[in-house]
């Protein structure tokens, strides 16, 4: 490999391609985010937080301030037309709120998108300026998923067949295939070093 200096890229690509909801001036609103992230590790009863990066000059902005909660939707890849269509048009100039077929969970100012196979809905945590930026940390409240992309129990990623964004190449990308099982592959490596290791000890 010949590495090459390209300047402070972000490459942390590709990200996934959701939709934020909120409520502005009593209507829904839709925007398309995919610079968002998970917080920490939440297991049990510990709060899990998620964070959501959007420019304060974005109609969403006004009601996730407001109202202090919002929603995060998974979009599959039959809604890429219309994902991308909320990114492009503001709600400033366009009412965007009969786009989806909608559903409320526990919050009452985070609208979630019916057609999106995972919902989730935040209540705002913390709002951390950064730069020109804002980055909305919220609190996951619930998660709704649809009962088809279920694998014994589990969300099943290949069922959700998410958008996934890339900013390097300016394109959506969906997802390949399995290549392998987190915390398992690597243990072959480990076993082999400690056969060596002992192999290398002294009699």
């Amino acid at each position: 490999m010949k590495h090459r200096a390209i300047g402070t890229v972000n490459g942390l690509y590709p990200s996934l391609t959701t939709i934020v909801g909120c409520v502005v001036s009593g209507k829904a609103n839709w925007m398309t985010v995919a610079h968002l992230g998970i917080l920490n590790h939440a297991t049990g009863d510990k709060a899990q937080y998620l964070g959501v990066s959007v420019n304060p000059a974005h109609y969403s902005s006004i009601g996730i301030r407001e109202h202090g909660e919002f929603s995060i939707n998974i979009p599959s890849r039959a809604m890429l037309e219309a994902t991308d269509h909320v990114g492009i048009v503001s709600g400033k100039s366009t009412d965007k709120s009969a786009l989806f077929p909608t559903f409320k969970g526990q919050l009452e100012f985070a609208p979630m998108i019916l057609d999106c196979p995972l919902t989730m809905e935040c209540r705002l945590h913390q709002t951390v300026v950064l730069g020109k930026d804002q980055f909305f940390i919220g609190e996951l409240v619930q998660t709704y998923v649809d009962e088809a992309c279920l694998t014994e129990g589990h969300v099943d990623l290949q069922k959700i067949d998410p958008i996934l964004f890339d900013f390097m190449r300016t394109l959506y990308w969906s997802l390949g295939e399995v290549i392998g099982k987190p915390w398992s592959e690597g243990k072959v490596r480990k076993h082999n070093n400690k056969s060596q290791n002992k192999a290398l000890s002294p009699a």
